[in-house]
């Protein structure tokens, strides 16, 4: 759920999603930003990872379920946590051009 997602997150931490975008930096913002893919039938796997000290960055595939059509981007996240294991931030590295429709 969306609360599940957003109770990863550190108080203060930032969104940008995709980079180049107005980070999100509110708890309201991330329920909006989370809310909106909430209901969306995707299936995601994880094709590389990588840790070191507080940050991981990962490649990922993602595939929304559109009904008819099929929509699959594969981003980069970059994030970092505290030591309490919560996200400090997030950064996802993709464009609109990244985006596969079939």
């Amino acid at each position: 759920t969306v609360d599940d997602v957003v109770a990863l997150y550190a108080e203060g931490a930032t969104v940008e999603d995709p980079v180049g975008t107005e980070p999100r930096t509110s708890v309201e913002s991330l329920r909006e930003f989370y809310g909106v893919i909430e209901p969306l039938k995707q299936t995601g796997e994880l094709l590389t990872l990588k840790i070191a000290g507080n940050s991981a960055a990962f490649h990922f595939s993602l595939v929304t379920d559109l009904g008819e059509q099929k929509l699959e981007i594969a981003p980069i996240d970059v994030m970092t946590f505290d030591d309490d294991g919560r996200i400090t931030s997030m950064r996802a590295f993709w464009s609109q051009e990244d985006m596969i429709t079939s």
